[in-house]
């Protein structure tokens, strides 16, 4: 049983007014933004995240972007694989450890990531349009500690 307090309940729910309707819309509306934005260098949304992970040192392997992703392990190298045999990314064996393998971005892949920021941010611009500074930095405030949770949903017995 949980101790958790009751925040949300079921009994007048209306999905199109939840909270996690309203975050899956928005979040699939910006990733399809993205995604067009993105189609003209010949990669997607899901791949942009790779390249940006990469790219900011965040990430160097694959089970560090599936993890920081929400993507499962085999997605992971799949899409990994379409990477590399484009050109955009490399394999290198760890000098500590032969069993695992480093990401690296090729030059190509360097170049294609350095066009993602602008294109972001752009898509990011227009989503946001009518949003104050101010707002925007509360909504990064709630996101930030919604995420927090994270370990606290990885570990709750759910009924």
């Amino acid at each position: 049983m949980s101790t958790l307090p009751a925040t949300f309940s079921f009994d007048t729910f209306d999905v199109e007014d939840s909270v996690g309707y309203l975050l899956s819309r928005a979040k699939t509306m910006l990733s399809k933004s993205i995604d067009d934005s993105l189609s003209k260098l010949g990669i997607t949304h899901a791949q942009g995240s790779v390249f940006m992970m990469l790219a900011l040192g965040k990430c160097s392997t694959a089970a560090e972007l599936a993890r920081d992703l929400f993507t499962d392990a085999a997605a992971m190298k799949r899409m990994l694989d379409r990477m590399e045999a484009k050109g955009f990314l490399t394999r290198v064996a760890d000098s500590h450890d032969r069993r695992l393998f480093k990401l690296e971005l090729t030059a190509t892949g360097k170049v294609l990531a350095q066009q993602l920021p602008a294109i972001y941010a752009e898509v990011l611009c227009v989503g946001f349009t009518g949003f104050s500074n101010e707002e925007i930095g509360f909504l990064k405030s709630l996101l930030r500690k919604l995420l927090a949770n994270r370990a606290i949903l990885e570990t709750h017995q759910f009924n």
